[in-house]
C-alpha cells in the first residue's frame, strides 16, 4: 500500500468561512479578543501553521465549543521542551515556509481554482436572493425612518433629564428640581428650533430630489435605503445572511493534550520520570485538516499502550475517537505522532471511483482504493497477494471487493474468474469480461454451479502448474530470476495475470455433498498457497469467517481464511468476527472492526491490515451498480480491441438476441418444486428484464402451456394457486432435445 503526497492540487481543506476576526491558535481558532486575553496566545502565535487555511467574511458560527479556561496564579508552567533540548525531525518543522504551501507552483492552480470557486458560489448564492434582500431593505428602511424620527423627538424632549428630576424629587430637593426644570425648558426651546430647521431642510431636500431625473433618484435611494435599513433592522438580525455556516473547531493546546494523556493513565505529572514530553511544537498538518504533535511517553510506556488508550485520549481531548489518530515514530518506541482532526474524517465520503474516467489500468501498478483518515490516497498493489474482505451485511463489503475487481477488469491482460456464492445481482455484469462466472449453488440454465466452480478451480490449478513449468523452461537471458514479470505476462498469453473472486466463499464449504466440500477446500488451499507467486490474485469476501464445516473441511477453511496476506475489515458485529477477519494480532495492536462507527455515512469504512507497516482506516471509493456497468462496458471494449476476451465473455453477447422461455423459467427456481404463475412472472421480470419486463401471469401461463407444460395447483403458504412444476419444465426441455436429435 502506498500513500500519495499530501498537496492541495485543488482539494483544499474544508476550512471555508473562518471569520476575519479569528487568529490561528496552536490547534484551533481564537477570536481576536481571546487571543489578547489568553495567557498562552504568545505561544500560539509561534506554532507553524499551514498557509492553506483561508479566511472569509461571509460566514457565521453556529456554536462555540470551548469554555474559557480559569485564570492561573501566574506561575510559569512549561509544557514544551526548549528547542535546544529537542532535535526537531525536520528543519521546516520549526520554521514558516518561505513560499506558502498554497502559493507553490504545483499548488497554485488548485489554490486559484478553489478560491475562485468559493467566491463564485458566494456570488451566485447572493445573486439568487437579491430581490428578497431588496424587499427586506425597503421594509427595514421604512422602519428606520420612524426609528430615526422617534430618536429625534426624544432628543428634543430631553428624555435623559427624567432620571435627574426623579432623583431630585426623591432627595426632597426643590431647588435642584426647579433648576433642572428650567434648564430642561431652555434646552427644549433651542432643540425645538434646531429640529424645525432639520425638518425644513429635509422637506427641501425631498422636493429637490423629486425634481431630479429618475437615475439620480435611484442613485440617491441606493445610498440612503441601506443606511436606513441598517438602522431599522432588529439587533442581531442581518438583512444579508452568511452564504456558508460553519461550526467553530475545538480549540486544543498543550495543556489539554497533557490532561488527556494523564487521564488515560499514560503518565503522571508529579511522579519522577513519568511526565509526558513533546518532541515538536504543535502545528497544523500540511493539509489543514487538523493538528499534530510528537509525543514522548514516559520511559517504559510504548506505542502499543497509547493505541490501546486511544479512546481514553479522545475523551481527554473532548473529541470523538474517530478524530484521534496515532502514528508510530521510527526513532523510538515511546514516541509517536498525535493527529487530531478538526471533524470526523470518516464521515466525509471519498467520492466516486477514479475508474469512471474510462482509461485502461495496469495490474502491475497499485490500484486506487480510497482515502485514509488524513485524506491521503490509499492504493493497493494487487499482485503477489490475496485479500480477505469481511463485514456485517449492508456495510460495503461487496462494494469494496468489487472495486478492486473493477480495477483488474480495466486491464485487458488480466483473466477474471468470478464466483458469487450468494447469487446476487452485484456481480452479474462481470459476465461482460469474465473468463468464467459462477453464481450460487443451485443448478440453473448455465448448469450446476458447484461443478462449474470445481472446473474453474481445476483450471486455475492447472494454470499455476503450467506457469511455474513454463518459467522454469525459459532461458536465463529472458527470465533471469525465474519470476513472472510484466513483460513476460504481456508477451506470452499463457502467463496472464489471473484474478479469482470468491464472494461469500463459505457457502462452498457447507455443501450437502461432503466429497465436493473437500475438493473445493483442497483446491482453494492449493491456489492460496501457490497461486500468488504465479500471478494469481485472490479476492475473498465473507460475512461468516468462522464456524464453517467440520473436520478436514473446517481445518482447510481456517487455513484458507488465515493465509490471506491482506485483510480489509469493515464494521463487524463483535470482537470475535473482527479477529477472524483481521487476525488476533490486529486486535492486540488496537484494531477492532467491531468498534467502527455505525451509520449510513460510515458505509465503506474499514481497517486495511497487512498491506504495509501502517493500518489506515480507509474510506473506499464508491462504484455503485450503474458505475460498475459503465466501467465493465468500457473494460469489454478494451478487451475486444486487445483481442483478450476468453471463455464465458467471448461467447456472451451484451444483450441476448434469442430468448428461451423454458430455460429462462428453470433459472428462477430457488429450490422450490413448483411456482405459481404470478411468482414466475415477477421473478422473470426482475431477473431478465430485457425480455420479460412487461410479462404478466396470464402471458407466461399461455407460453408454457403452449410448450407442453401443464397448469397445476401449487401449494404455497397454505393456499393453492395455479402454476407450473419444475419437473414438468425439465421434462419439456428433455422432449425438445430428443426431438431435435
Amino acid at each position: 500500500m502506498t500513500y500519495a503526497p499530501t498537496e492541495l492540487n485543488g482539494q483544499a481543506p474544508d476550512r471555508r468561512g473562518v471569520a476575519d476576526t479569528a487568529q490561528p491558535g496552536p490547534m484551533g481558532l481564537l477570536s481576536t479578543d481571546e487571543a489578547q486575553q489568553r495567557p498562552d496566545s504568545a505561544h500560539a502565535a509561534s506554532a507553524p501553521l499551514s498557509d492553506t487555511r483561508r479566511t472569509a467574511r461571509d460566514t457565521a458560527y453556529e456554536i462555540d465549543l470551548d469554555e474559557v479556561p480559569p485564570e492561573d496564579d501566574g506561575t510559569p508552567a512549561p509544557v514544551d521542551l526548549p528547542d535546544s533540548a529537542v532535535p526537531l525531525p525536520e528543519p521546516m518543522g520549526a520554521r514558516h515556509p518561505i513560499i506558502p504551501n498554497g502559493l507553490r507552483w504545483r499548488n497554485l492552480p488548485g489554490t486559484v481554482r478553489v478560491t475562485a470557486g468559493r467566491w463564485a458560489y458566494v456570488a451566485a448564492f447572493h445573486t439568487v436572493r437579491a430581490p428578497w434582500y431588496a424587499m427586506l431593505a425597503a421594509v427595514w428602511a421604512i422602519v428606520g425612518v420612524f426609528r430615526l424620527a422617534g430618536r429625534q423627538l426624544r432628543w428634543w424632549w430631553v428624555n435623559e433629564q427624567y432620571g435627574l428630576l426623579q432623583q431630585a424629587a426623591s432627595d426632597n430637593d426643590p431647588a435642584m428640581w426647579l433648576k433642572l426644570h428650567r434648564e430642561g425648558k431652555a434646552t427644549r426651546r433651542w432643540r425645538g428650533v434646531a429640529l424645525f430647521g432639520q425638518t425644513f431642510a429635509l422637506t427641501f431636500a425631498v422636493l429637490a430630489v423629486a425634481g431630479l431625473p429618475v437615475r439620480w433618484q435611484v442613485g440617491i435611494g441606493a445610498v440612503l435605503v441601506p443606511v436606513l435599513a441598517r438602522y431599522g433592522r432588529p439587533a442581531g438580525r442581518p438583512i444579508i445572511p452568511a452564504a456558508m455556516v460553519t461550526t467553530r473547531y475545538r480549540r486544543l493546546n498543550s495543556d489539554i493534550v497533557l490532561r488527556a494523556y494523564y487521564a488515560a493513565g499514560l503518565g503522571h505529572p508529579d511522579r519522577p520520570h513519568q511526565q509526558i514530553k513533546f518532541g515538536s511544537q504543535m502545528a497544523r498538518d500540511a493539509g489543514g485538516t487538523g493538528s499534530e504533535v510528537l509525543i514522548d511517553l514516559p520511559y517504559g510506556k510504548t506505542f502499543d499502550d497509547a493505541v490501546k488508550a486511544r479512546g481514553a485520549i479522545a475523551s481527554g481531548l473532548d473529541v470523538t475517537e474517530q478524530q484521534v489518530y496515532l502514528t508510530r515514530d521510527t526513532t523510538s518506541n515511546r514516541r509517536h505522532k498525535l493527529f487530531v482532526a478538526d471533524r470526523d474524517p470518516l464521515a466525509i465520503p471519498a467520492g466516486r471511483t477514479p475508474l469512471l474516467d474510462g482509461k485502461p489500468r495496469n495490474i502491475w501498478q497499485p490500484a486506487t482504493f480510497g482515502l485514509d483518515e488524513r485524506g491521503r490516497k490509499v492504493t493497493l498493489l494487487l499482485l503477489w497477494i490475496s485479500i480477505l474482505v469481511g463485514a456485517q451485511p449492508r456495510k460495503g463489503k461487496t462494494f469494496a471487493a468489487r472495486l478492486l475487481a473493477l480495477y483488474a477488469a480495466m486491464d485487458p491482460y488480466v483473466t477474471l474468474t468470478v464466483v458469487d456464492g450468494k447469487d446476487s445481482p452485484d456481480w452479474r455484469k462481470f459476465a461482460l469480461v469474465a473468463h468464467r462466472i459462477v453464481f450460487g449453488t443451485v443448478p440453473n440454465r448455465d448448469g450446476d454451479p458447484v461443478e462449474m466452480l470445481l472446473d474453474a478451480l481445476r483450471e486455475i490449478k492447472a494454470h499455476i502448474q503450467q506457469v511455474n513449468q513454463f518459467l522454469s523452461d525459459l532461458p536465463v537471458t529472458e527470465c533471469p530470476e525465474g519470476k513472472l514479470t510484466e513483460e513476460l505476462s504481456r508477451k506470452y498469453p499463457n502467463l496472464r495475470v489471473w484474478l479469482l473472486v470468491m464472494e461469500e466463499f463459505q457457502v462452498y464449504y457447507e455443501l450437502d455433498d461432503q466429497e465436493k466440500n473437500k475438493e473445493v477446500a483442497a483446491l482453494l488451499s492449493f491456489i492460496m498457497a501457490v497461486g500468488p507467486s504465479s500471478g494469481v490474485i485472490i479476492i475473498s469476501s465473507s460475512q461468516k469467517p468462522s464456524g464453517v464445516g467440520a473436520g478436514d473441511v473446517q481445518r482447510l477453511f481456517s487455513r484458507y481464511r488465515d493465509n490471506h496476506a491482506v485483510r480489509f475489515a469493515l464494521k463487524c458485529g463483535n470482537r470475535n468476527v473482527s479477529e477472524a477477519v483481521l487476525g488476533g494480532d490486529a486486535y492486540s495492536e488496537g484494531f477492532d472492526a467491531s468498534s467502527l462507527p455505525v451509520g449510513k455515512q460510515y458505509r465503506g469504512v474499514g481497517y486495511l491490515y497487512g498491506a504495509s507497516d501502517e493500518t489506515p482506516c480507509v474510506r473506499t471509493y464508491l462504484a455503485d451498480a450503474e458505475d460498475a456497468e459503465k466501467i465493465l462496458t468500457t473494460a469489454r471494449a478494451l478487451r475486444e480491441r486487445a483481442g483478450t476476451l476468453t471463455g464465458y465473455a467471448a461467447g456472451q453477447n451484451v444483450v441476448r438476441e434469442v430468448r428461451d422461455v423454458l430455460a429462462d423459467v428453470l433459472t428462477v427456481f430457488q429450490g422450490e418444486t413448483g411456482l405459481s404463475w404470478t411468482l414466475l412472472a415477477a421473478r422473470l421480470a426482475d431477473r431478465i428484464p430485457e425480455h420479460y419486463a412487461d410479462l404478466t401471469p396470464d402471458a407466461i401461463s399461455a407460453q408454457l402451456r403452449g410448450l407442453g407444460v401443464p397448469s397445476v395447483d401449487i401449494k404455497r403458504d397454505g393456499k393453492a394457486l395455479k402454476g407450473a412444476k419444475k419437473a414438468s419444465i425439465t421434462a419439456a426441455i428433455n422432449r425438445r432435445q430428443a426431438s431435435a436429435e
